[in-house]
């Protein structure tokens, strides 16, 4: 009977129908098991139903949100609901990997240096498709999706080598009405259009550099083949030659027997001055190859160190391939590009600067960018030397530091220190038409960009802002007074913005450091193109990642910069639709968070990666963290440049619309 009633076809459509829901239920829920869901909906209040809709999230997302896009210039504030959330538990992080031969996902695996036989040949030309799009040159001025039409960009001329497009722009520098003041170091940018349009190319023979801390004392010559210095300055213990390598004893003009034994000199003149606690952000003046700031590292202090591109032109190439903080500068008729109040301690050993020149506009703008309370040492001829030249500019500097209001703490030997007031009562004491002058209240000391200098004494906050810092390493989380001066359009406070920075980049390089093992990556020398409150760099150092970071402030954007050197770290103001005033091939990693959607506002987004692949090195890699919108665009200019590209998901997963784009540059030859 049960036989005859399963043999009618009705039963049979039944029992089969029932067999296909199932299976399709039991196969839908174990595919899906593997995905966070992230579900948006909207709902409106019953007793309100005119109310305005509001957004939820399901009650499984635990992940945080990119705050970065929070402190974008002009951004839409956003609604006091969107606090960051909590950060997800130890152990709930999905982690990434790499795909293996078997085709199972796997985080095994490891990131090695660049190796000199992974090279490339690579086509001498530029190659441009003419039916992608209508502009053949990869400076055009616009950029549209992928239209610029480049399948390859093409090696610069090897004398190229070393091209700084805003220092070595001879026709301009041709043309300036006077270089006296030294305006020929200063940056002096190709027009738009004319900029770089080729892939610079590195020197014969080039290696891997050195890892830190060996880097410290020895680099490979061919990496910077220039002997100037070591035929200079070889007798004054900063450089020579051995064989295939530079080498660095750690001396300079002023202190032939070692950085450290001079750093203990200025210890022991000024026990206030301690190294690594309330000492901790320092500028070195006419750097040389940086063994002042290259010695503090050891201390917990970093500096910067800066030099013009001058006849002993290689010094900041030096630096930089040591793994040391470097950038070119100059003192001449502009603001240099770092914020008031941003040193704890300025210095300068023999650093051939007229400080007392033009009514002391120089050091008028050491005040500007030294802390309340801060400290300048200066080592020089004048400070010890008896010869009546020598003796009247050591008057001359005393003069206008008693004007300046600096306290002349002491003298010993041929090392001179003074420190710069904590507060107003000084300069307000001053007898009428002292001079020089204080500034006109309408003048921002933290306005930077091509800003000419101002023979005027910068006046300090009235209520104390930047004097009072915490020491390292505390004051490297704690929100800083300036904090509260940076201009944002957002409900949330600066303080909340500030720590869900700190939390949202702590958990990705926590994540970077597990699992793609980042300690084991080359990372030393690491730039942070749109670096907000400095959370990134900071991240680093929580993690002790051996490195350090040029934290960089677009202009398109606000200018965070006093809050990045508040926490004990240094960085610059740029404008990313020129180029940066640093030798090619000197960072290891430049990370890119939220830079070109912005940007391309602004400028053309091939130029910015064109430049991006000058100052990398080969082996080196790039972060671009960016809206999904742009990514087809940037992994084209990205292939045309020769990198090697992997789109990845973000930590908000599959559904989120930003992604990570990984890039990584090899060793292309002609």
């Amino acid at each position: 009977m049960t036989g005859d009633f399963l043999r009618t076809p009705l039963t049979l459509k039944i029992a089969t129908f029932f067999f296909i829901a199932v299976t399709f239920f039991y196969f839908g829920k174990h595919w899906s098991d593997g995905y966070q869901q992230l579900v948006f909906f909207t709902q409106r209040s019953d007793s309100d139903p005119n109310s305005n809709p509001v957004v939820s999230t399901s009650p499984n997302y635990a992940k945080p949100f990119n705050v970065s896009a929070l402190i974008e210039n002009n951004s839409q504030p956003a609604p006091p609901e969107n606090v960051p959330p909590p950060p997800p538990e130890e152990g709930s992080i999905e982690k990434l990997g790499v795909v293996n031969e078997n085709g199972t996902m796997s985080d095994e695996f490891e990131v090695g240096d660049f190796d000199p036989g992974m090279v490339e040949q690579w086509v001498n030309e530029t190659q441009v498709d003419e039916s992608e799009g209508s502009s053949s040159s990869p400076s055009s001025t616009s950029d549209s999706d992928v239209g610029f039409g480049i399948k390859k960009f093409g090696l610069c001329p090897r004398e190229m080598s070393e091209y700084i497009p805003c220092l070595d722009n001879e026709d301009a520098i041709r043309k300036l009405p006077s270089t006296e003041k030294g305006e020929r170091f200063e940056r002096h940018c190709p027009e738009q259009g004319r900029g770089l349009n080729c892939l610079v190319p590195a020197p014969n023979g080039y290696r891997t550099p050195i890892p830190w801390p060996r880097s410290r004392d020895e680099v490979w010559y061919n990496n910077v083949p220039h002997t100037r210095l070591v035929e200079d300055k070889g007798g004054q213990n900063w450089i020579s030659r051995d064989k295939d390598k530079f080498k660095f004893p750690g001396g300079g003009t002023q202190f032939i027997h070692g950085a450290n034994e001079y750093l203990d000199h200025i210890s022991k003149m000024i026990p206030d001055i301690t190294f690594g606690k309330h000492i901790r952000v320092v500028l070195d003046v006419g750097c040389g190859v940086a063994s002042f700031g290259a010695y503090l590292l050891s201390r917990n202090v970093v500096t910067m160190s800066v030099a013009p591109k001058d006849v002993h032109e290689n010094q900041i190439q030096f630096a930089l391939e040591r793994g040391v903080p470097a950038m070119a500068a100059a003192f001449a008729t502009r603001r240099l590009l770092y914020p008031s109040q941003a040193f704890d301690l300025v210095h300068c050993s023999r650093c051939r600067i007229n400080w007392t020149r033009d009514d002391g506009i120089l050091l008028l703008e050491v005040n500007r960018m030294l802390r309340a309370g801060g400290y300048f040492v200066w080592a020089a001829q004048p400070v010890y030397k008896h010869e009546e030249v020598l003796e009247e500019q050591w008057e001359e500097m005393l003069n206008l530091t008693t004007r300046l209001c600096w306290n002349f703490l002491k003298k010993d030997g041929y090392i001179a220190v003074w420190q710069k007031p904590s507060d107003n009562s000084c300069y307000l004491d001053r007898e009428e038409g002292t001079k020089p002058p204080m500034c006109d209240p309408s003048d921002d000391p933290d306005n930077v960009w091509y800003a000419d200098l101002k023979a005027c004494i910068s006046e300090l906050p009235k209520n104390m802002y930047g004097a009072n810092v915490t020491e390292w390493p505390a004051r490297l989380q704690s929100p800083p007074d300036r904090l509260q001066t940076i201009k944002l359009d957002a409900f949330t406070s600066r303080s909340e913005l500030f720590r869900a920075e700190s939390k949202y980049w702590n958990e990705i390089i926590a994540s970077n450091v597990r699992v793609l093992h980042w300690k084991k990556i080359r990372l030393r020398n690491v730039m942070d193109m749109r670096a907000g409150f400095g959370g990134f760099a900071a991240a680093l150092i929580d993690q002790n990642l051996d490195s350090w970071v040029m934290n960089v402030v677009p202009v398109s954007g606000p200018n965070t910069l006093p809050v990045i050197y508040d926490r004990g770290l240094i960085g610059v103001m740029h404008d990313w639709c020129e180029a940066f005033d640093t030798y090619p091939r000197t960072y290891d990693l430049l990370h890119a968070a939220n830079l070109l959607s912005v940007e391309k506002k602004r400028c053309n987004v091939s130029s910015i990666m064109l430049e991006m692949d000058r100052i990398l090195r080969p082996g080196g890699r790039v972060y671009i963290r960016d809206s999904l919108d742009i990514m087809d665009e940037l992994q084209e200019i990205a292939k045309a440049i020769g990198w090697h590209v992997m789109l990845r998901d973000t930590e908000e997963g599959p559904h989120a619309s930003y992604r990570v784009l990984v890039c990584d540059k090899h060793l292309l030859l002609s």
